[in-house]
């Protein structure tokens, strides 16, 4: 798995970006960070990749660990933030699996930002990684995560996937998700009621939801035209980032953000 996080260093910068749908994307994430960690927070980034959010942290006013299982990421995290304004609020650079925390104390951070989905990709049972980054937490402190949605991508890959050799496999039985096609190598995708259940396990308490994209994932030429409409693709965010937090929709974009607090 980490071969194939090297392998895409700084293009892991482009992809979030590269159409509407991945801006659509960018933009909830960013609003899900900013709603549950605090401004000045002390925290720990897993899965940092080249930098994005470390950027979203620093502007924030937090103090940020950047890390990544990845050195090719590492190396690009440093290369696109250096000169940056957000380089200020890096406190050091590490290469971290999210299976293994122990380095850190217990309630080292305010706060875990673990986009990315490394609970996704993680060799280990995923309960046991999100309990390392509940344990690192102080009281009042929150773990901010992202999986990879099961039927959000299943619908995503659809339009361009007629059978189950390019890649798609339709969901079966209830907790078959470790089993099923994977949207990257080692990759495992959750439903939502996967996530109420991982955090239960791990000995969190769930305090936030979202999808990360709704009707976003839809006709793409339609998508299109609302952004060149600076005012109506303003209204367009409002309402999709309200629709993602919905609890009937947390499954239906390509990955899933929720937020936990330790019990």
């Amino acid at each position: 798995m980490r071969r194939h996080f090297d392998r895409l260093g700084d293009r892991e910068w482009t992809r979030q970006d590269s159409d509407a749908k991945s801006r659509v994307s960018l933009e909830v994430h960013r609003r899900f960070l900013r709603r549950f960690v605090p401004r000045g927070a002390h925290v720990l980034e897993v899965a940092a990749g080249p930098g994005r959010f470390t950027t979203e942290l620093a502007a924030q006013g937090c103090r940020v660990v950047a890390t990544d299982s990845s050195p090719a990421h590492l190396a690009a995290h440093a290369r696109r933030l250096r000169g940056t304004p957000a380089e200020r609020g890096v406190l050091r650079r590490e290469l971290l699996d999210v299976a293994d925390t122990t380095r850190y104390g217990d309630g080292e951070f305010d706060a875990v930002l673990a986009f990315g989905a490394p609970l996704s990709s993680t060799s280990g049972p995923a309960c046991d990684a999100l309990r390392g980054l509940l344990r690192v937490v102080a009281a009042g402190g929150v773990v901010v995560a992202s999986v990879v949605s099961l039927l959000g991508t299943w619908r995503h890959d659809l339009p361009d996937t007629d059978t189950p050799a390019g890649g798609i496999v339709i969901p079966a039985a209830r907790g078959a998700a470790d089993t099923l096609q994977p949207a990257a190598p080692g990759c495992r995708k959750f439903r939502w009621e996967d996530v109420v259940a991982l955090v239960a396990e791990a000995g969190g308490t769930l305090v936030g939801g979202s999808a990360s994209n709704w009707a976003s994932l839809g006709d793409r030429d339609v998508l299109a035209r609302l952004e060149a409409d600076r005012e109506g693709w303003r209204r367009f965010l409002e309402r999709e980032i309200a629709a993602c937090a919905e609890p009937g929709t947390r499954d239906g974009g390509t990955h899933i953000l929720f937020a936990t607090r330790p019990a």
